[in-house]
């Protein structure tokens, strides 16, 4: 009988996927347990593996385009099967999302058309320039995956042939290109700057392009919608001197080269040891109750080309700071090659978001529900400060709390920042 294949739902976050590349093309034998197909989710590019032995007879949802969670997306049967009922059952459903456009977008016809514009890629930098239209709708169509992958490489999206719906550059397109070039990716510092722009009049409203939501951005932005509004947000911001801390990481390097610990490590040791000591911190707000938690899962946010992702350090009270540096340079790594299992991104306690090396003094930071606190942490400045009424320089963080008014009252928040401020500016806490 034949197989329903089936949009899985691949990570706890899921609502949707995006077909990335499917490894097995119509009329190819399947075996049960067998990678299928790879899936761009919300935070990660994942293998869907076969839950059927047969032939491969129909994919519906093609590559490049998504799905809802529970959608048929392809038909696993023998060779000489009836399909038709399933295919009848398919085209009954909703058409899949190609590129996160709604089926209807497609039918509307009242937008006036804005004049064709030169579409976006990614150089070597990760940064967006101008690249010539294509020769049949004007706009370069590319995957999130395959414009990370290209950004990497140093690869000039322009140079390539989709070969996805529409033209789209997916993934095997630039494997393809790279195997042709045969050699390592151009380094960034050689990728082609933007051209100086002439000046020009400017005679009318700018023209613009729309480029579709990846399934990770969508997450995001959902996600968001259900925090600031519905979780009462209330933030608290203090001055911590960092130089005991700065001088421990310089101490440790001299001991050790090869220990690498970032200033980020200590941090995320430090809030670990403060967390136990004000457990209402580390809990999260259910329907019913208050979860308490016994460990500091502490969730780091990472950066990558598409949104953040918050890979979570397990039990971070009870590991020391190479274990924690370890970790978090593997997470960072993984993450953004979006190699993360969804068990390692999920189930945050409480979360750390760290700009500083990005030269923002201070900022505040969003709640990823149903955590109750997150920490916003600002970069280390020299600044002068009152010591014994003499002016003197210091190393200075600001760091602000975001907590959720259902959980942490202003003095509960207050005192775990007393706590933090306290071992951090001397870290010799940690060791006792």
């Amino acid at each position: 009988m034949a197989t329903e294949v089936i949009m899985p739902k691949l990570s706890p976050t899921m609502d949707e996927g995006q077909i990335s590349r499917w490894l097995k093309k119509e009329g190819d034998r399947v075996s049960m347990g067998e990678p299928l197909a790879e899936i761009d989710t919300d935070k990660a590019t994942m293998e869907m593996q076969a839950l059927g032995e047969g032939v491969l007879r129909k994919i519906l949802t093609k590559e490049g385009e998504s799905a809802p969670l529970g959608q048929l997306i392809a038909i696993i049967g023998e060779a000489d099967e009836d399909i038709s009922a399933f295919e009848d059952k398919a085209q009954s459903a909703p058409p899949a999302q190609q590129d996160g456009k709604s089926p209807t977008a497609a039918k509307d016809t009242s937008m006036p058309t804005p004049a064709p514009v030169a579409d976006v890629t990614v150089d070597g930098n990760g940064r967006q320039g101008e690249v010539a239209k294509s020769t049949t709708s004007g706009r370069l169509v590319v995957s999130p995956l395959a414009a990370r992958m290209a950004a990497e490489a140093g690869l000039d999206l322009r140079t390539l042939s989709g070969t996805g719906p529409g033209g789209r550059i997916i993934k095997r397109d630039i494997e393809a290109a790279l195997s042709r070039q045969g050699a390592a990716a151009q380094p960034p510092s050689e990728s082609r700057k933007a051209e100086p722009v002439s000046p020009a009049t400017i005679e009318s409203a700018s023209a613009f392009r729309d480029e579709p939501l990846s399934v990770m951005r969508k997450t995001i932005a959902n996600r968001l919608v259900t925090s600031l509004g519905p979780v009462p947000h209330f933030f608290l911001t203090t001055e911590i001197e960092m130089d005991r801390a700065v001088e421990m990481r310089q101490s440790i390097k001299e001991l050790d080269p090869e220990l690498k610990i970032s200033i980020n490590d200590i941090i995320i040791k430090v809030a670990a040891m403060a967390l136990l000591q004000h457990p209402q911190v580390n809990a999260s707000f259910q329907a019913t109750a208050v979860r308490f938690y016994e460990h500091a899962d502490v969730g780091v946010a990472v950066a990558i080309e598409e949104g953040l992702i918050t890979p979570v350090v397990r039990a971070a009270d009870q590991k020391s700071l190479s274990q924690i540096a370890g970790e978090v340079r593997d997470f960072a790594q993984r993450a953004r090659a979006r190699k993360l299992l969804p068990e390692e991104y999920t189930g945050a306690s409480f979360s750390i978001s760290n700009l500083g090396m990005l030269g923002i003094d201070e900022f505040t930071a969003i709640i990823n529900p149903p955590e109750a606190a997150i920490l916003a942490v600002g970069a280390v400045t020299a600044k002068p400060v009152v010591r014994d009424n003499e002016i003197v320089i210091r190393q200075v963080m600001r760091v602000t709390m975001s907590c959720d008014h259902r959980i942490i009252d202003g003095a509960t928040g207050a005192r775990f920042l007393q706590t933090f401020k306290k071992i951090l500016e001397n870290p010799l806490y940690l060791v006792v």
